[in-house]
């Protein structure tokens, strides 16, 4: 078998950061400029026992305290004859990448055997993680947030599960906006889906509104760096199409190296009346991982 498939980046054979190529030092500082009153936004839900998950695809996330002061003062009294009675808490954790408010690394899914850029995943992973495209491969993220409200078509403030928001969706909520989307952006949609998160897991889990792939290509190709929802997919649960399973995500992460950014807080924003903001995202740098927790912040 062949290391490669035809499906090549545009940005060339080495790449490995897909669509963040958009975020140029240009558009970074057209972000940075924007912000006026240094006030932040968190758009991140809290990371913790009992959050919500999918399986089998999904392990649950469990924190345990590793050591404590009833262990740690004796032993520091008995290694260093210590005077100062010093206690320490540490904790290990065990967990998902894509537990809570996360990103999905261009190598989370694949077409077939083909990840991004063409490599296969036969030789591009291994029993300790991806050998290419985790998330390490992903630059931080400033660049310039665009929030866009569909939570409301029904004239409710949010959607039903299942529920799919199209490309005219999309083209009507920038409209309403008053927003024309630039290379770099990163698109952040609020369903009013994110309610559900921790209050009723059952609901968020089973079903969800999102996009759908003709969606999804119509903001690819307005080379945007990442497309984020308050939603555990991103795209549309379950698809029209009872035969298909998660293609928005086949087709950002696989074919246009676009990022996506799950279960994210987006209520607040809508409310103050924000379409633009800076972004501001560090993907922590687990080599290899598939994706990984984030706390992204809107900067004003």
């Amino acid at each position: 078998m062949e290391d490669r498939t035809e499906r090549r980046s545009i940005w060339g054979d080495s790449d490995q950061q897909g669509a963040m190529n958009y975020v140029t030092p240009e558009v970074t500082l057209a972000a940075l400029a924007s912000v006026k009153q240094g006030r932040m936004i968190d758009l991140s839900h809290e990371l913790k026992v009992g959050a919500p998950q999918i399986p089998p695809f999904m392990s649950p996330y469990l924190l345990g305290m590793w050591a404590n002061p009833d262990t740690t003062r004796r032993w520091v009294k008995e290694k260093f004859d210590a005077t100062n009675d010093l206690g320490v808490f540490t904790e290990r954790v065990s967990l998902c990448m894509h537990t809570g408010t996360h990103v999905d690394a261009l190598g989370h899914f694949t077409i077939g055997d083909e990840m991004f850029n063409g490599w296969r995943y036969q030789t591009s992973s291994s029993n300790f993680g991806l050998e290419r495209l985790g998330i390490e491969q992903m630059p931080p993220m400033i660049t310039r947030g665009v929030c866009l409200d569909v939570g409301g078509g029904d004239g409710g403030d949010f959607l039903e599960g299942g529920r799919v928001v199209t490309r005219r969706h999309l083209e009507k909520a920038l409209d309403k906006a008053r927003v024309e989307l630039r290379p770099g952006d990163a698109v952040l949609l609020r369903t009013g889906w994110g309610r559900f998160f921790m209050t009723d897991n059952a609901r968020y889990t089973a079903s969800e509104p999102g996009i759908d792939e003709e969606a999804a290509r119509w903001l690819a190709e307005r080379k945007i760096c990442a497309i984020g929802a308050d939603n555990m997919a991103v795209e549309v649960m379950p698809n029209p199409n009872p035969r298909l399973v998660l293609p928005v995500h086949q087709y950002t992460l696989v074919e246009a190296g676009v990022y996506l950014i799950e279960n994210l807080v987006l209520d607040h924003v809508v409310r103050q009346g924000l379409a633009t903001f800076c972004m501001i995202m560090l993907p922590v740098k687990f080599t290899g991982a598939t994706g990984c927790p984030v706390r992204p912040v809107a900067l004003l």
